[in-house]
This record gives structure tokens, C-alpha cells and sequence, in this order.
């Protein structure tokens, strides 16, 4: 029995960092996708129309020297 669990928890303990490493990437994809399908409908909600045509140059200040 103990060498059942000393085998068991050094499998687990071995098995940990890629475990973490393939939920992190799972829960990022799914985050960066979720994030994506809400982002478009709020931007195109908030941002002004952008203009066609532009104004003239603007000067540069006349140095007093």
C-alpha cells in the first residue's frame, strides 16, 4: 500500500507541469475567443465614423529669433 501511493503521488507530482501547461492553453484559447466574439459588436458601437477628406496643413509657429 505505501509503495502504491508513493508511486501514485510521484506520477502526479511528475505529471503536474504539463498538466497546468495544457489547461493554461485551453483557458487561454477559450478566453482570447470569448474576448473576440464580444469585442467587434462594442467597438463598432463606440467608434466614430471616420472622415473622407482632410484639412489643410497646419503651420508651424514663426520662431521669434
Amino acid at each position: 500500500m505505501s509503495v502504491g501511493v508513493l508511486i501514485g503521488s510521484t506520477m502526479l507530482y511528475t505529471r503536474i507541469p504539463s498538466l497546468t501547461k495544457h489547461y493554461a492553453s485551453e483557458l487561454k484559447l477559450e478566453l482570447t475567443q470569448l474576448v473576440m466574439d464580444m469585442v467587434p459588436v462594442q467597438i463598432d458601437d463606440v467608434m466614430p465614423e471616420l472622415p473622407t477628406t482632410t484639412g489643410p496643413a497646419v503651420e508651424l509657429p514663426k520662431s521669434p529669433f
